[in-house]
């Protein structure tokens, strides 16, 4: 017999509200769940829902230009407070359009629901005028999709959906509601608590004392152990408790690029962040450690190029609150399935409790440091403005107290090389998907969250074009997100791949005039005109392109007490290093 799920008794501690149609309901379940805004586009399939939500002075409903650019922005809201960001949008092309933003914070592991409009009930299958299956559709990228058949439900579903997209490993939900069920009046059954016949995607674990202690144990002989930091740190807000087990272990640490600020890059211990393009020092210190601290991240492609040849001299340690993470990409000798910050709190109580003593890593920690001094990330002084240094003086300029976004590309790695980030969610950026477009709506969406930071989208011209019409919803909505553009005219990531691998042929890469890109002397092929763009939306705009003007023009941008596009111009020839192709391993690595 099915449960009953909708009545009073299926919940003894539930709230019966008043009679209200099931747009109202949803409206009311946002604000019990403590929604503040919402990204959303309207269509026919969720005109109700938007009627409701102009009825309410609780959520602020802010309305995109395209979809996508709206649910980048919930995404942006997400990242940078750990909070549900909320993304709605109409049924067929509407909800798909949100499938990338979906895809993106199922692979960064985002909380984020997304509501979207369907067809009547009756039309479900039938090929519908803007019908798709969108629950079957988002399946993969989801830990769940919802497809409401009974308005009863709606209470239950969006306690369960917010419960699911913020407890164990986040990540996205979609809630798909047809317009029947939507305009269909009933008396709501708001429950307390939610249920699940199984706990795996909602299960929280401590791991027990026997497994720490033995990897004290491990750390007590070492003699070359680093700590690999990901972006469960971040997400578990464990950032403090993981400074203070470094401090008391004298274990140096590297991040991935989800992981940048988990531990403070200023910090002694710091290696910054390794991998394909990370530091060479951070992927030469877990190449050859003989002990690997794996917290909160999952060894993935970009990390350890070939894993038969990642860390072979190394033991390793694998502590991560998914268990299907673990011996999947890497083989490990300690896998431990825990959360993240309760295993950092333990494991920095246990240290206390028994008096541990570090290991003598004198002779290792001298070899990082040389490491460090003789390769750190550089680049070339040129007489035209390069991009690592338009990002270096940006980072001069706000002090690193900024909220740092980017689309996807070169500019996304240089961000990550030439400014330091010694706090979390201040690097904000799709990494396992690897969106272009993502950077502007995403610092949309986080300045909406932090209006009182500096937040500033540091894109190339190919990924910000993916998306500039969100620059109409930055002027009407007065959110203040900066663009700093780095305008090579080219796709520069495949160029640079072209250039290293394909002997320089331009498969489609050029994004401006063909027969007038090829130095920044030259400005007259330069397209678009981005500063004209910008103003056309309503948006003030800056181009630069001489080096004495540089500091001059990021300034102005930060003055500037709006949303702003700076135009910097740089050459196409510049490429990221350092660089482990793809597949290869340490032994490979591109420095110059």
């Amino acid at each position: 017999m099915k449960k009953d799920t909708t009545s009073p008794a299926a919940f003894p501690q539930a709230e019966i509200g008043r009679e209200m149609k099931g747009s109202d309901c949803v409206v009311e379940c946002l604000i019990r769940e403590g929604v503040d805004v919402i990204f959303a586009y309207p269509g026919g399939a969720s005109q109700e829902l938007h009627q409701s939500l102009a009825r309410t002075d609780k959520i602020r409903t802010i309305l995109p230009r395209h979809e996508q650019g709206g649910s980048f922005a919930a995404e942006g809201y997400a990242r940078a407070t750990g909070k549900v960001g909320v993304c709605m949008a109409t049924s067929g092309p509407g909800a798909t359009n949100l499938v990338s933003a979906i895809a993106d914070a199922f692979m960064d592991s985002i909380p984020l629901v997304a509501i979207t409009g369907q067809v009547f009930s009756k039309y479900i299958g039938k090929m519908a005028f803007q019908e798709t299956d969108f629950y079957g559709m988002t399946l993969p990228i989801v830990k769940h999709s919802y497809l409401v058949m009974d308005a009863k439900d709606l209470p239950r579903i969006f306690k369960e959906a917010f419960y699911l997209a913020r407890s164990g490993r986040p990540g996205p939900v979609v809630i798909d509601i047809p317009k029947d069920i939507q305009q269909a009046k009933f008396q709501p059954v708001y429950p307390a608590t939610v249920e699940f016949r199984s706990t795996y995607a909602t299960a929280t674990f401590t791991a027990p004392d026997e497994q720490l202690k033995q990897v004290l144990a491990l750390i007590a002989e070492a003699k070359r152990p680093v700590l690999y930091a990901g972006g469960g740190i971040v997400s578990a807000e464990a950032h403090t408790d993981l400074k203070a087990f470094a401090e008391k272990t004298n274990v140096p640490v590297a991040t991935t690029l989800m992981g940048i600020g988990g531990f403070p890059e200023t910090h002694p211990l710091s290696m910054q962040w390794f991998g394909m393009h990370g530091s060479a020092y951070g992927n030469w210190a877990v190449d050859q450690c003989d002990l690997l601290l794996c917290f909160g991240a999952r060894f993935d492609d970009r990390i350890t190029g070939d894993t038969n040849k990642f860390a072979t001299h190394a033991k390793i340690v694998h502590i991560d609150i998914d268990a299907s993470e673990h011996n999947k990409n890497k083989r490990v000798l300690l896998p431990i399935v825990s959360d993240i910050k309760p295993a950092l709190v333990r494991l920095n109580e246990l240290a206390l409790a028994h008096k541990f003593t570090p290991p003598d890593t004198a002779a290792w920690h001298a070899q990082i440091a040389t490491w460090k001094k003789e390769t750190p990330f550089r680049y070339d002084e040129s007489k035209h403005i390069v991009p690592q240094e338009a990002v270096a003086a940006l980072y001069e300029l706000t002090q690193g107290d900024a909220i740092i976004v980017t689309g996807v590309g070169q500019h996304q790695m240089w961000a990550a090389q030439f400014y330091r980030f010694d706090e979390p969610r201040r690097y904000i950026s799709s990494l396992g998907l690897g969106a272009m477009g993502f950077g502007y709506p995403a610092a949309m969406g986080a300045k909406v969250a932090c209006p009182d930071k500096q937040v500033i989208d540091i894109d190339g011209d190919g990924s910000f074009m993916m998306n500039i019409q969100e620059l109409a919803t930055a002027h009407i909505e007065k959110i203040a997100a900066k663009a700093m553009i780095l305008n090579n005219q080219h796709l520069g990531m495949v160029v640079q791949w072209e250039d290293r691998f394909y002997g320089s042929v331009r498969g489609n890469t050029i994004l401006g005039d063909e027969t007038n890109v090829g130095s920044p002397d030259n400005l007259g092929g330069l397209y678009p005109d981005f500063v004209k763009v910008a103003e056309g939306f309503g948006v003030k705009g800056r181009r630069v392109h001489k080096k004495s003007e540089l500091r001059a023009a990021i300034q102005e941008m930060l003055d500037h007490d709006g949303p702003f596009v700076l135009d910097v111009i740089v050459p196409y020839t510049e490429h990221v290093l350092p660089m482990i192709p793809a597949g290869k391993t340490v032994k490979d690595m591109i420095l110059k």
